[in-house]
């Protein structure tokens, strides 16, 4: 089997976050000016400058979401099943737990009170936004099915509409933060049910009017880049108004990162080893995995910047988990590849299964 490679940009993501962190924070720095300038930019506490951002990352990936695969669900329901079990009733609140732990107990010696409790909530909306986009190259790179893999996003990209929202509220009150409902809601609106519904219907109308071919070979290339330069933009932007922040107290990224990390860990071990329980294949295994692992980056940052601000932690933290999610993703790719082995009698049974249905 060919080794399957990932992008150079997608590869070297982490060095790019960091280029950019470091651009930001010289920016902010030695002109203030230019944060002082884009916080301008608001309208109900969402940043212009950063929302149109958020639409140029989000909506090519919506465009890759086929809604009508997910009437396939019904004939490997376990898959599935994990996926959501691990995604909606484990993964938030671990998250928390971990955040929890370190920020406002092992760390407090090195973190002041009120950028913990900002941390702690950044790490929330991280662990209620489960991966959209980046679960497909984790897929593809992990030999996972990615058919399969097109319904497991779909479906948690309808769940994140109702579920997104009472589960931040609620981890976030337990927190004392006080979360401007108002706000919390429109940011689902304007970051997740707007370029859903985009994406939904240019889907639907060019593949009427085009094929599927022309429009997954074609139409959708002509967004590449666009995605990538968004995230990139919307990085400078963010750390111009964190540098005074990160420079007076540059161990925060490190501290930052080390939940998120056990975190990411945690969960994709979790979803992976109930797979093999459940005798699932390796092709369906991997992918569910990875995608309660994986974050949807673009959403947490967005619902950041809307609730708290541009130069707030919770900004800053889930930043932090841009940086960190590729190397630890390939670590995880690497794993669920190397313990293949552990899947082969699944996948024999599957067949099995597959060869006295179509009898």
């Amino acid at each position: 089997m060919s080794e399957k490679r990932i992008s150079f940009f997608a590869k070297y993501l982490s060095v790019w976050v960091a280029l950019c962190i470091a651009l930001g924070v010289t920016i902010g720095v030695l002109f203030p000016i230019v944060p002082e300038t884009l916080g301008r930019f608001e309208y109900a506490r969402v940043s212009i400058p950063v929302a149109i951002l958020i639409w140029l990352m989000i909506y090519p990936m919506m465009l890759k979401v086929d809604f009508k695969s997910i009437v396939n669900a019904g004939k490997k329901p376990k898959g599935l099943l994990i996926t959501l079990v691990v995604n909606w009733l484990i993964k938030p609140f671990t998250m928390y737990i971990f955040a929890w732990l370190f920020l406002k107990v092992i760390f407090k010696p090195f973190i002041p009170d009120n950028l913990s409790t900002e941390y702690l909530a950044g790490a929330v909306l991280l662990g209620a936004a489960p991966c959209t986009a980046m679960v497909f190259v984790w897929s593809y790179l992990s030999d996972g099915d990615p058919a399969y893999t097109v319904v497991q996003v779909a479906v948690n990209d309808l769940v994140i509409l109702f579920a997104f929202t009472p589960i931040v509220a609620f981890l976030l009150g337990v927190s004392n933060v006080q979360v401007p409902l108002d706000t919390l809601v429109l940011s689902v609106v304007l970051f997740v049910v707007i370029p859903l519904g985009v994406g939904y219907l240019t889907r639907s109308f060019l593949v009427k009017r085009r094929g599927l071919v022309w429009f997954e070979g074609t139409f959708i290339n002509y967004f590449n880049g666009i995605t990538e330069a968004g995230l990139l933009l919307t990085l400078v932007i963010l750390f111009s108004f964190q540098g005074k922040t990160i420079l007076s107290n540059p161990l925060a990224i490190l501290l930052i990162a080390i939940p998120l990390i056990i975190q990411t860990y945690f969960i994709f071990f979790l979803g992976f080893g109930a797979s093999k329980l459940l005798k699932i294949p390796y092709e369906i295994a991997a992918p569910s995995g990875m995608i309660g692992a994986s974050n949807f980056f673009e959403l947490s940052v967005a619902v950041a910047v809307s609730l708290f601000g541009l130069s707030s932690g919770a900004a800053l933290a889930t930043v932090v988990g841009v940086l960190v999610e590729v190397p630890v993703m390939l670590s995880l790719v690497a794993i669920a590849r190397s313990k293949r082995n552990w899947f082969v009698i699944n996948n024999m049974e599957e067949n099995l299964e597959e060869e006295i249905e179509a009898v």
